[in-house]
């Protein structure tokens, strides 16, 4: 997995959803349940509780969510206590483009919590992260679909829906393509090019924790090509570069 952006979320601490089913677009439910879960982190830093409030509006859902995590840019608060970032960014504008429109805060938010367990138990990643989830009220196609991003790494969950399958495939492009931002004078994916990251695609030695393999596997189970994959996948994070940066700006200050 990618692990130099996992997510440095200790522990949901409270986390409601309400009405949720087996499909996100077909939940009516407009009703709210609270669920809490303690986090006892064993740290001497001050720990900070950051909520969101999301609500799917189709699917009636609304999330809250209490985190100690600062992973930005990936996963932050910004001035507003909202949780913000690459990772809830990103699931939500591909959901736009697939035609998911109506479910884009359910993939966010799958997004933003897809690495919960990884900064505590690495080695039972999307493992622990069920245990987590349910402790905390989630129901299981929220947890499904969190989890099905390990599916032949960690766990036996295959990805079924699109969003699935596309959490699956852009778990690790998304970190390569970081790292190839990192390394571009602008800084920036606003001028990279597709050809430009295939020759870091190609050279194994850049950003090697980033599988070739499960990139490759995530494109051909959408049944795109691998250029197609990369394309989407910049599009997407060219989509919330600039919101995020002047988040950033903010966070940062």
């Amino acid at each position: 997995m990618k692990k130099f952006m996992a997510l440095s979320m200790a522990v949901i601490m409270a986390f409601t959803v309400a009405g949720c089913g087996s499909k996100p677009a077909e939940t009516t439910a407009t009703g709210t349940t609270a669920a809490e879960t303690a986090a006892n982190a064993d740290t001497t830093a001050a720990e900070s509780a950051a909520e969101e409030e999301t609500s799917g509006a189709a699917s009636g859902k609304k999330y809250i969510i209490n985190t100690d995590t600062t992973f930005a840019p990936f996963e932050f608060e910004n001035e507003k206590g909202e949780m913000v970032g690459i990772d809830l960014d990103i699931l939500q504008a591909i959901a736009q483009d697939q035609g998911f429109g109506d479910e884009a805060d359910f993939w966010g938010l799958v997004g933003l919590l897809h690495d919960i367990d990884f900064e505590m138990y690495p080695q039972e990643h999307c493992i622990k992260a069920p245990e987590l989830l349910k402790e905390a009220g989630a129901e299981e196609d929220f947890i499904r679909a969190v989890c099905c991003h390990g599916d032949g790494i960690m766990v036996d969950i295959k990805p079924e829906h699109q969003m699935e399958k596309i959490l699956f495939a852009v778990d690790e492009l998304t970190g390569l393509i970081g790292a190839a931002a990192r390394m571009r004078p602008s800084k920036s994916v606003m001028d990279m090019e597709v050809s430009s990251l295939k020759k870091k695609f190609k050279d194994k030695r850049f950003a090697a924790g980033c599988s070739r393999d499960v990139i490759r596997e995530g494109a051909e189970g959408l049944g795109w090509t691998l250029e197609e994959l990369m394309d989407k996948t910049i599009q997407a994070m060219r989509s919330c570069e600039v919101a995020v940066s002047e988040e950033m700006k903010s966070y940062e200050a």
